[in-house]
């Protein structure tokens, strides 16, 4: 996408910029969120270099607020039907509304006509649709980009006015360095000089184990940690499983420890409480370890942090809520060669032999990098896009305004029981 322009010229862009040539840059950006793991952050086409949180954001969004307004003074727009599905090359009657309604936003240009053919028009006009509220850029009609579609207009505009006052209150002086990570949107930004340097990609707190809102600084990397099972996990998880795999703790290498003694899994009684006496440690190795190969340490008081995954699969997913609490970063290793950009000793090829080694290693960072979890479900940038996520922990008080549901995965969670 384009870099930063004046909130002049680009703040309302979407009204008049050709929407088959915005929606292309979109379909180049779906890089970013490709299952490529490891690879693609040095390729991809950025979306934009403007903060979330940023005096320019902010300003983009409150004039989105208007836009939208005006959009309701003129009628809103009519729910889409009967498109569930279609893609390039489907005929139907339906096909009209769904250009109309993709024109109201400004994701289709209005010289696109009234054809009821879903052409390639049509495709760009839904992919940069789906973009804009973090859906998987496909062009095809999922159930999640009708029901997305499908949320009046009304009910956006007060998503905007509630995120706006959380930016007001988060776009102050942050600083010449620090990351963001959106909880709703399960992404995560590095920041620097007032501009965005890179993008991940994250796997972010389940509706019942949530991430938690909260300032702090990233202070140590950890390579190829051990992990230490939390309680509730242990509670929760752990005893459920060893009572119908008796051998899943040895599989995954996790020890039990009684005090300094290791003790083995058929000493212990995983019908009753026992096991939440003991102290639960997995061994390092990425393809086992919960954390992966990194565990990214930001002291705080809800036991929470940023790691790696074994489970790289997660961040192809439009539902990334997958996680106890703890955050997982894609590409996390452009990420933590950012964070130990300056500490001496951490270049890039060091970082990978750290990796490769196996050994556990600790990376204490020369200067701390402030850090904010935050929850924003709507914002805008000066380059005239929109954004909107799901409420997913309903902390705007919408309710079932915005559905939700069609973003769970339908099948169970591929990952093993250990989510953090």
């Amino acid at each position: 996408m384009v870099s930063r322009r004046s909130l002049l010229t680009g703040s309302l862009a979407l009204v008049f910029t050709p929407a088959a040539a915005l929606a292309q840059q979109f379909a180049g950006n779906q890089a970013e969120w490709s299952q490529n793991y490891e690879a693609v952050s040095r390729s991809r086409v950025q979306r934009t270099s403007t903060p979330m949180l940023s005096a320019e954001a902010l300003a983009a969004t409150e004039q989105m607020i208007e836009y939208y307004r005006n959009i309701s003074a003129r009628g809103g727009w009519q729910p889409v039907r009967g498109v569930e599905g279609m893609r390039v090359g489907s005929n139907s009657p339906a096909v009209i509304a769904l250009r109309q309604r993709l024109i109201t936003t400004g994701d289709l240009d209005p010289a696109a006509g009234e054809s009821p053919i879903y052409d390639s028009y049509v495709e760009a006009g839904v992919r940069r649709f789906q973009a804009r509220h973090g859906l998987s850029s496909t062009g095809t009609m999922t159930a999640a980009t009708v029901a997305a579609m499908n949320v009046p207009v009304d009910v956006r505009i007060r998503q905007l006015e509630i995120n706006v006052v959380r930016l007001r209150s988060l776009s102050g002086n942050l600083g010449h360095r620090y990351v963001v990570a959106n909880i709703p949107a399960a992404l995560v930004e590095t920041v620097e000089g007032g501009v965005v340097h890179t993008r991940h990609a994250a796997g972010v707190g389940k509706i019942d184990r949530q991430s938690p809102i909260l300032n702090s600084k990233v202070v140590e990397v950890n390579f190829n940690p051990f992990w230490t099972v939390p309680a509730s996990i242990i509670r929760k998880d752990l005893i459920p499983k060893m009572q119908k795999e008796p051998n899943y703790l040895t599989d995954n290498k996790i020890r039990i420890f009684k005090g300094d003694q290791e003790i083995p899994p058929s000493q212990v009684n995983w019908f009753s409480d026992e096991a939440t006496r003991y102290r639960f440690r997995q061994d390092p190795g990425g393809e086992l370890n919960s954390m992966g190969f990194v565990r990214i340490n930001i002291p705080n008081q809800h036991g929470v942090y940023m790691h790696d995954t074994p489970s790289k699969g997660i961040f192809g997913d439009d539902f990334r809520f997958v996680s106890s609490g703890c955050i997982r970063v894609q590409n996390v290793r452009d990420y933590i060669e950012w964070l130990l950009k300056d500490t001496p000793g951490w270049s890039r090829e060091q970082i990978d032999a750290a990796f490769k080694s196996g050994e556990r290693i600790d990376a204490r960072l020369t200067q701390p990098v402030p850090i904010h979890w935050v929850y924003v479900t709507a914002w805008a940038t000066p380059d005239g896009l929109v954004q909107f996520r799901d409420d997913i922990y309903n902390k705007d008080g919408l309710g079932s305004a915005i559905p939700v549901a069609s973003r769970v995965p339908t099948e169970p969670d591929a990952e093993m029981f250990l989510q953090n």
